[in-house]
């Protein structure tokens, strides 16, 4: 499994973004850094150009253990600044996941302002 950029619509041709196996490619939110997992390394490569592209040697982010549920489709995401990550975990005795919605609002009833 690779990590490979491509036009759409356009030519058929192509990019190879990972070096050493990928999955789970996702964009930074400003277009300018591909992510993908290699194994248990989370990996990015940095992209310039319009037409044709360049793209940066892979860099390693960081080597942690985080659940693959599936090889194609990213299960993870990453902040707006491409700073921070939000992973699945598999932990012993973890069976559930709470997401807290509006906790601000909860945040705001239960400490006032003065």
């Amino acid at each position: 499994m690779q990590v490979y950029v491509r036009p759409f619509p356009g030519p058929d041709r192509r990019w190879q973004v990972s070096s050493r196996g990928g999955t789970q490619p996702l964009w930074s939110k400003n277009g300018k850094e591909i992510f993908y997992r290699a194994e248990n390394k989370m990996m990015v490569v940095d992209v310039s150009g319009n037409v044709d592209l360049t793209l940066s040697q892979p860099r390693q982010l960081f080597d942690q253990r985080y659940v693959f549920q599936n090889i194609s489709l990213a299960n993870y995401d990453v902040s707006p600044d491409g700073q921070q990550f939000v992973m699945v975990k598999d932990e012993t005795g973890s069976g559930r996941l709470n997401v807290v919605l509006n906790w601000t609002e909860e945040l705001k009833r239960l400490v006032p302002t003065r």
